[in-house]
């Protein structure tokens, strides 16, 4: 593959999932991190991408497939059964992290009754308890990411270190008897601080995405304490995360 066409290939790339680690690119174009590095630095001189910590992010992305929102708009009625069943597990005044996900935000949305302190680096989030005077909002420093809502970078893993939370609520892109996979590398360092930093890891998956895996690896299933899930979450799977000493609930 010749430079140019590499380059074009990563340019594509980040055009479709808007930002990427540096061994994720150097994987999908078959090269070395050094051989990705130097193609960055000559695609950020023409304006096509950003470098960001750790990779890159496309300049100026072209659809609205990867905001908040429009991921929020896909299996809402389940995402709603699964925050609620979640929420029940969610004692009063407890200290919560909140992922940034679509489904953890469902859950965020039925936690203000309970009066928690909330952890987050989730931008809607933070926006939901901005002027609520029943939860302790502390919102994580790092680099925005304002079209998919997130705050990201070292200043946000640093954060998530320096605290002891009840419980994480975590999203991610698929689950199999392998463990946890997420769809951007970038997200997975923050996400394992976030989990190392709670006495109790939640997990919030619809069934769409059991049986399933995303491009990067988050963590075994051992790192799982609950999972809560909808009805139509595969029966075989199910069993198999319980018989691994998982929790796993099915919402109704």
């Amino acid at each position: 593959m010749s430079t140019e066409e590499r380059q074009q290939r990563i340019g594509q790339y980040l055009q479709k999932v808007e930002f990427a680690s540096l061994e994720e690119l150097a994987q999908h174009v078959d090269a070395s991190a050094s051989t990705v590095r130097r193609d960055l630095t000559a695609l950020e001189a023409t304006g096509i991408v950003r470098r960001t910590h750790g990779g890159a992010r496309i300049s100026n992305p072209p659809t609205d497939e990867y905001t908040f929102s429009a991921r929020d708009s896909h299996q809402v009625a389940e995402k709603e059964a699964i925050a609620r069943a979640c929420a029940d597990l969610i004692l009063p005044n407890e200290s919560v992290i909140i992922d940034v996900g679509t489904t953890a935000f469902h859950v965020a949305r039925l936690l203000e009754p309970k009066k928690p302190q909330i952890i987050t680096n989730s931008l809607p989030v933070a926006n939901l308890f901005a002027s609520s005077n029943m939860v302790e909002l502390v919102l994580t420093g790092g680099v925005i990411y304002p079209r998919i809502g997130v705050l990201m970078g070292p200043l946000a893993v640093d954060a998530f270190s320096k605290i002891n939370a009840d419980a994480a609520i975590m999203g991610a892109g698929g689950i199999t008897l392998e463990g946890i996979t997420n769809s951007h590398a970038l997200l997975i360092e923050m996400q394992r601080q976030m989990m190392k930093s709670a006495r109790q890891v939640i997990f919030c998956l619809d069934h769409t995405k059991f049986n399933r895996k995303s491009f990067a690896f988050l963590c075994d299933l051992d790192n799982i304490d609950t999972i809560v899930t909808d009805a139509d979450a595969p029966a075989d799977l199910v069993q198999a995360l319980r018989a691994h000493d998982i929790e796993v609930v099915l919402a109704k």
